[in-house]
């Protein structure tokens, strides 16, 4: 089972941006020192008191050099937003770099106002999101190739660098939606869940349908599937319990307030069940968080509980996300991921 940290280089209002890559580089160096098999870097933008990550393959070079063993992966590039050719070139460079350690992760992010900022149309996030990952994948594998599509038009491109993995990095697909799972296995791509919306319960018929549908289409295997999912763990369970609910409290009031914004504005589909979600998760309690959306205790419950999630859902990783909100004390966070590494990890090897 794989075990990453999902990070988003947090920014608080109290900390600088050169306090928060400082503090994010030791939480990446600390990984690596500890074992921890994958380092994932979300892409935010214009959020200034949460997060200073609005680049992740920038960030993915600048780790490559800092590591030696680490995986890098990117959770999640949100492909509507990027040149096709600019991404293809910069993250084969990064697994040029990294020998070979990147993991293609790649979403369309379900929050309209970014594209709003970008001059991007949401309405057309799925075309664009499909057509970039197209060409992405042919310009990595093929020597010259021209595409025709309605964004992007090339003609006999050959693109350098080709990428060190063959024929390219694992690709990863974040599932934003109910029809997204199916979809995702029918291409024969790994897929990314999380219950930041939803609840962790909803997810194993919605896995189910990725596998049944990556099954139909004759993919070899049965399909990956990796949890991004919130993690708490402290050596008492009084401590694990009180040390993230400010911070999460806050980031399920503001992602549900964005949620809710964004249901009215251009291209949003499912309006009613969009707005519906962001004021549930508003007013959503702290004890219904730690059941139904988060892992948190010790490191005996964690383990226990991750065991019970891994054979309901058959993960095969997951991202654990040891700073929800942004505003947990950096102590505290890197304590966590010791007891990850070091307490929780070794149990499933």
């Amino acid at each position: 089972m794989e075990f990453g940290l999902f990070h988003e280089f947090q920014k608080s209002r109290d900390t600088s941006e050169a306090e928060a890559f400082s503090q994010s580089f030791e939480l990446v160096d600390a990984a690596e020192q500890w074992g921890l098999d994958a380092m994932w870097l979300a892409e935010l933008h214009f959020v200034p008191d949460r997060s200073v990550l609005a680049s992740p393959l920038i960030l993915a070079a600048a780790i490559t050099q800092r590591t030696r063993r680490m995986k890098i992966g990117t959770a999640v590039q949100v492909l509507p937003l990027c040149h096709p050719l600019r991404l293809a070139e910069e993250a084969a460079t990064v697994d040029q770099i990294s020998d070979g350690r990147l993991i293609f992760g790649v979403g369309r992010s379900g929050f309209p106002r970014t594209y709003e900022a970008y001059g991007v149309p949401y309405e057309e996030s799925r075309e664009r999101f499909a057509e970039t990952l197209e060409i992405v994948k042919r310009a990595w594998t093929e020597e010259r190739f021209s595409y025709q599509g309605k964004y992007f038009t090339y003609d006999k491109v050959a693109l350098v660098p080709k990428p060190r993995q063959k024929p390219y990095p694992p690709i990863r697909i974040a599932a934003t939606s109910v029809d997204t799972y199916a979809a995702i296995g029918a291409q024969g791509h790994a897929i990314f869940v999380a219950a930041r919306i939803g609840t962790i319960s909803e997810l194993a018929p919605l896995v189910r349908g990725y596998r049944e549908a990556y099954r139909a289409a004759g993919h070899p295997g049965t399909g990956e599937v990796y949890l991004r999912v919130p993690v708490y763990i402290a050596e008492t369970e009084e401590r694990a319990r009180r040390e993230p609910e400010e911070s999460v409290m806050h980031l399920f009031r503001t992602i549900g307030g964005q949620l809710e914004a964004s249901a009215n504005l251009s291209g949003a589909r499912a309006i009613e069940q969009r707005a519906e979600r962001g004021q549930r998760l508003q007013s959503v309690d702290y004890e219904e968080a730690l059941r139904d959306k988060m892992l948190v205790g010790t490191p005996d419950q964690v383990a226990e509980k991750l065991q019970r999630l891994r054979q309901e859902i058959g993960l095969d990783g997951i991202l654990a996300e040891l700073n929800p909100g942004s505003l947990i004390p950096h102590a505290c966070v890197m304590n966590a991921l010791r007891l990850l590494c070091q307490e929780v990890v070794p149990r499933f090897r």
